[in-house]
Formats: C-alpha cells, structure tokens, sequence
C-alpha cells in the first residue's frame, strides 16, 4: 500500500518559515516526480512545486517562486517544502503527490498518489 505522510504544518506569523516533509512508503520513491499541492478554503488544489526523481528539475508556482524550495532525499524516500517570507494567502492544506512529470503547469491529474495533508496558517 502506498502511503504518503505529509508533516511539519503549523500556525505561523506572515514573514515566518516552515519546512514541510513527506515520507513515503510503498512504492519506489526514485521512480517517480514528487509535488506539492495546497488547497484553501473554497478554492481549487493547486501546484505548488514539483522535482523530478533525480532532483535534476524543479518548477515552482509564479505565487511561490523565490520564496519556496522544493528537495528530496531518495536514500530518505522523504520530500521537503521550505518554505521562507511566508504571506496570509500561503494559508492552505497542503499536500504531497507521487506522479510522472513535473512541468511548468502542475495538473492534479498526472499524479497518482496522494498524502493526507499538513495545515499551513499564515496571520498576518
């Protein structure tokens, strides 16, 4: 069973950091590009940044771009979200997902695999 287990949410102040993790079980994790999503309230799930199994490739949401850093760790079979200058609009569930490709346009439906989610509130 594959299982994607997301962590490291939590309530921060606007400016703050956070660092998010996924782990992953289940599945070959060097096999696949990994994402994150988020969703706000009322709002469609959207990409936030995706690596491709090698770590050779990563796009970011527009939104995101120089404040967020996506990694992964394939000895860890762990993905990370860092997440710096933190804004009220970054508040969302976010979420981790197993798929094929990481392109600059993240669609939900090219992954396979999806975690729970980790709340992120960002007050201002």
């Amino acid at each position: 069973e594959v299982q994607l287990v997301e962590s490291g949410g939590g309530s921060v102040q606007a400016g703050g950091s956070l660092r998010l993790s996924c782990a992953a079980s289940g599945l070959t994790f060097d096999d696949y590009t990994m994402g994150w999503f988020r969703q706000a309230p009322g709002k469609e799930r959207e990409g936030v940044a995706c690596i491709t199994w090698s770590g050779g490739v990563t796009r970011f949401a527009t939104s995101v771009k120089g404040r967020f850093t996506i990694s992964r760790d394939n000895a860890k079979n762990t993905l990370y979200l860092q997440m710096n200058s933190l804004k009220p609009e970054d508040t969302a569930m976010y979420y981790c997902a197993a798929g094929a490709y990481c392109r600059a346009t993240m669609r939900k439906e090219g992954y396979n695999y999806w975690g729970q989610g980790t709340q992120v509130t960002v007050s201002s």
